[in-house]
């Protein structure tokens, strides 16, 4: 009977052993798997991370493309543009063709339309700012600017001085076509200019001519103006004088009663008045 117990217990521990043997492997096991498992995540992310990383790079690349290739385009129509302007101005100076002058300087100018006479003016900044006579403004109760896209606008009286016959306007909106204004201590007799106008209401007329005389003084007007056989009729005040590389040299400002004989406000007078204006006016300098 002893021996049979003894037998028994032998048993019960040899399976006692085998399960905790089983225990402690399966256990091992278990941690193993899990280590793994860890480790496959790990490895997993770190790969996910740095996929993301390449397509963020390459999304950056592309972007870079992109970029260079938009710069490339503007590069290339500013260089068109140039270019073209450019080629305007060397026919304008070997010949007697203003066209392509004429197609940059046109948008720039405005038909000043008031209850009582018309004339012309011009642009001179980007943000609306127009010169034009102050004769043409005399007496009136509104005055409208027509662009040469027969937009209508209504305008604001900055400032004008009387004694050269000049007066600064403001219209609404942005990124005006404008001119520029040439020292008119460089025009010689003989350059060749162009007006731009309105006259008789015939809206934005180009004429043609020549420098004449410069340093003219007229009667009791201030300043100095220039003498051109170019056609300014009633209508052209106001409007500009235009050399060959396509900025002014002077304010078309009156005829005298004989053929080919009219009179600018020669261009360092109009732009230092302007800023007189200006200032006063606005605190700051325009031109």
């Amino acid at each position: 009977m002893k021996k049979k117990f003894r037998i028994s217990y032998l048993l019960i521990g040899i399976l006692f052993l085998l399960l905790m043997s089983s225990f402690v492997y399966f256990s091992i096991k278990i941690r193993d798997i899990k280590n793994s498992v860890i480790e496959t995540n790990s490895l997993m992310n770190q790969n996910f991370n740095s996929i993301n990383n390449n397509i963020n790079s390459i999304n950056s690349d592309i972007d870079k493309i992109n970029s260079d290739i938009n710069h490339l385009d503007i590069s290339v129509l500013e260089t068109r543009e140039d270019f073209e302007e450019q080629i305007s101005k060397i026919k304008a100076k070997t010949s007697a063709d203003f066209s392509g002058i004429i197609k940059y300087s046109i948008e720039a100018v405005v038909s000043i339309q008031t209850n009582v006479a018309q004339g012309s003016g011009f642009l001179i900044t980007s943000d609306g700012y127009i010169v034009t006579n102050a004769h043409v403004l005399e007496g009136v109760k509104y005055a409208t600017a027509i662009t040469a896209n027969q937009d209508e606008y209504s305008m604001l009286l900055v400032g004008y001085s009387s004694t050269l016959d000049l007066a600064l306007l403001k219209i609404e909106d942005e990124n005006w076509d404008y001119l520029k204004f040439a020292d008119s201590g460089d025009v010689d007799l003989g350059d060749k200019v162009i007006a731009i106008g309105n006259p008789y209401g015939l809206s934005f007329s180009v004429t043609e001519g020549i420098i004449s005389a410069v340093g003219r003084t007229i009667g009791d007007f201030g300043g100095k103006y220039i003498q051109t056989d170019t056609a300014i009729n009633a209508g052209n005040s106001g409007g500009p004088l235009i050399d060959v590389n396509g900025e002014v040299v002077g304010v078309n400002n009156l005829k005298i009663d004989a053929d080919n004989i009219g009179f600018a406000l020669e261009s360092n007078y109009v732009a230092d008045e302007i800023n007189v204006i200006a200032l006063e006016k606005l605190g700051y300098e325009l031109i």
